[in-house]
């Protein structure tokens, strides 16, 4: 028997605002981090790793790489679409993990809008190849770990942990996006 729920409008923009919070926090731990690991499975189901890096740094969910269609790692993902990915990031004081689904994206005015002097260096024939193309993770969900503070401060704290036996103290989340 199905029953008729009542739901507080209250408690749905509090849900909405924690949503807000935890993907602002993600997008504030990744806007400064050049290169990320995209992880996905080749063609044997074998977990395969790439440097990658992050062009989009708007982060709302997604996150866009610029890479050559005729590489493993796009005909892997094309062969999967939409293909089951990780995309890591890691700093001096915070990693990042995203966890969602990756596609290949022909968006020639986005990849034109998207193009640098970094791309280019690493890819041939600027944003006009057609060789050139967009992989375009949507993330699903996103875990961090952010111990904040300064090198000295986690130093400190570091001793602090070792001398009392406690345990470091940061912030660990797992958010949903």
């Amino acid at each position: 028997m199905a029953t008729d729920r009542v739901t507080d409008p209250d408690d749905e923009e509090n849900a909405m605002s924690e949503h807000d919070d935890g993907t602002q926090k993600v997008a504030d731990l990744i806007k400064d981090i050049r290169i990320a690991m995209l992880t996905h499975a080749d063609s044997n189901g074998v977990l395969v790793s790439h440097p990658m890096a992050t062009q989009e740094v708007q982060f709302d969910g997604d996150v866009l790489f610029v890479a050559e269609r005729d590489s493993h790692k796009a005909r892997d993902i094309a062969a999967q679409s939409p293909a089951r990915v990780n995309v890591a990031y890691s700093s001096s004081s915070s990693w990042v993990s995203l966890s969602g689904t990756a596609t290949i994206v022909d968006d020639p005015a986005k990849l034109a809008e998207l193009w640098n002097s970094f791309t280019g260096a690493w890819l041939e024939g600027g944003p006009e190849n057609p060789n050139n193309i967009l992989i375009k993770v949507s993330a699903e969900s996103a875990e961090y770990w952010d111990s904040p503070g300064a090198k000295v401060t986690q130093i400190a704290n570091f001793i602090k942990a070792k001398v009392t036996g406690e345990r470091i103290e940061g912030d660990n989340e797992v958010v949903d996006l």
